[in-house]
């Protein structure tokens, strides 16, 4: 990408909806912020007895990205990003809703995890701030999670979600207005028990050394504004960079505890909707730098939108400086799974390896499939035993289950579900709708693991000794015959356990591109420049 083009980016978020629109300059790389938009629509006010997104709540959502949508047409964004967090991640309907986004909208939404959120907050913050590659702790106090990461400006070194938030924390623990003594101390009771786990790994990694605070986000930034105001100072433009101690925000927690929420937007001239959940921000701030023994705090303009812009850049080779890391992100998270998984990585990158030869020499003729495809059939490839580190039995479901809720970083929750499917379906069954984890994708999702399930067979057939027998393969398409041609490891040797697998495993992939299978095995003395599968 040599010209420069417009990208927009929406977090749907517990409390609010954002979007950023940028240009983005690929030769520099950078990008300049053209417009924000944001609404406070409450998602997460959810039902109390199901915890479904609400019917009113939805209807807000939609209005909401319905005006980004008009936005971004009028600044001809050419490309159309949106991630959704905690309210969508944790509603029984969060899935539903995101379906009557695309179908009402078309904007497709992808739902990301609480540790992805929290890396892609952390890249956010690379943008906007240089660390000097010291250590930095960042927190983003969200309506429904609080996110902490730990980095100098490298890899991030901790990344962590908790289940507590402004909105969360108002709805579900606070019942006086003002709030009371009882309920005060209740809550901070309750702060320091649900953020001692995380707090605590911090410390034991930096082992105990107090290092600088960074915060982002609506809370920290209605903080840093109320603080200039209660000190008679014009608020700071920007606030980028702006500092606020300890002692600061402690005394904005008892200002804002003993006044009700009228008396916080007449008083203090907080907006409405932020005037209601602003006391249980302010109070998990307060709890973090107390665990944390943090002095102050840093604020930072850039947070979770501008981090999915710079992961986009990062996706599409863009950005080669100081994260050039992260470009990489996907594979090392694949690789650390199979390595806490003990899995036998010469057999996966061997599988690995047959797959995408298979894919690629078939591109364009028997499907046609991108490099984000590829790129799924790679990380089934390398983890579709894992299941091993459970049981051997039903170990492809076993596969599923790790993949699924291993936390996979650098992928949506689209993606993983995808990846975990191509593997779950490597052995036995073919994928069917009365399977949970592939009824529950969209239809062209399940046509993705339909077709890189069935490679993804061909590949572990291949390898059924696990030594590397079939050094690689060239396939000739022939309607209605696919030749499979297969160079040996070594000369001599007959491949009779490869070949018979094959023959067991490879119906799936004839039914679905209605082709017979024929093998081949060359002869010894042809060899071949082996395709390297760990470029993706």
């Amino acid at each position: 990408m040599t010209e420069s083009l417009v990208l927009a980016a929406i977090d749907v978020g517990t409390n609010s909806i954002h979007m950023v629109v940028v240009r983005i300059q690929p030769q520099i790389p950078a990008f300049t912020v053209m417009a924000r938009e944001k609404e406070t629509v409450r998602l997460g006010e959810r039902c109390p007895q199901t915890g479904n997104l609400t019917p009113e709540a939805m209807a807000r959502a939609l209005d909401a990205l319905q005006r980004c949508l008009t936005l971004s047409r009028i600044h001809q964004a050419e490309v159309t990003i949106a991630v959704a967090t905690s309210a969508v991640r944790e509603a029984p309907n969060g899935a539903e809703f995101l379906q009557r986004v695309a179908a009402e909208t078309g904007l497709v939404v992808d739902l990301i995890s609480g540790v992805e959120e929290a890396r892609c907050i952390y890249l956010g913050v690379l943008s906007g701030m240089e660390l000097d590659r010291k250590n930095h702790i960042v927190i983003d106090i969200g309506g429904g999670s609080t996110e902490l990461i730990l980095g100098d400006g490298g890899e991030p070194q901790y990344l962590s979600s908790t289940k507590v938030g402004a909105v969360r924390l108002t709805q579900e623990m606070i019942t006086t207005d003002p709030i009371s003594n009882a309920e005060y101390e209740w809550l901070r009771a309750y702060l320091q028990g649900m953020l001692e786990w995380p707090t605590h790994d911090l410390r034991q990694r930096l082992h105990r050394q107090t290092v600088p605070m960074i915060g982002t986000s609506g809370t920290i930034e209605a903080l840093f504004l109320l603080h200039a105001q209660m000190t008679g100072s014009p608020p700071p433009q920007p606030l980028q960079g702006q500092k606020l101690t300890r002692t600061q925000v402690q005394n904005l927690v008892q200002k804002l505890r003993y006044l009700n929420d009228q008396q916080r937007r007449e008083q203090l001239h907080i907006p409405p909707k932020r005037s209601e959940i602003i006391l249980a921000g302010a109070m998990i701030l307060q709890e973090t730098m107390n665990l944390l023994n943090c002095d102050h705090i840093i604020y930072c303009e850039r947070a979770l939108r501008e981090g999915i812009i710079v992961n986009w850049m990062l996706n599409h080779g863009l950005i080669a400086d100081h994260l050039r890391y992260q470009s990489s992100v996907r594979q090392r998270s694949v690789y650390k799974l199979a390595d806490k998984y003990r899995v036998r990585l010469d057999h996966g990158k061997q599988v690995a390896d047959l797959a995408l030869e298979f894919f690629d020499q078939t591109q364009g003729i028997l499907h046609t499939g991108d490099s984000l495809e590829r790129a799924y059939l790679w990380a089934a490839a390398i983890l579709h035993n894992c299941g091993h580190f459970i049981s051997h039995d039903a170990h492809h479901k076993h596969s599923y289950y790790l993949i699924r809720y291993g936390e996979l970083l650098g992928y949506t929750e689209n993606e993983i579900e995808i990846i975990a499917n191509i593997a779950r379906y490597h052995r036995k069954s073919s994928p069917k709708r009365k399977h949970e984890g592939y009824a529950c994708l969209d239809k062209a999702s399940r046509g993705i693991v339909e077709r890189l399930s069935a490679f993804l067979r061909i590949a572990v057939a291949l390898d059924r000794r696990q030594i590397g027998a079939i050094e690689h393969l060239e396939c000739r398409v022939e309607p209605p015959n696919l030749h499979l041609y297969l160079y040996p490891q070594e000369p001599g040797d007959d491949c009779a356990l490869e070949l018979w697998n094959l023959s067991y495993k490879k119906a799936w992939f004839e039914s679905l591109f209605n082709l017979k299978v024929n093998p081949h095995l060359a002869t010894p003395n042809v060899t071949k420049q082996k395709k390297l599968s760990g470029h993706l």
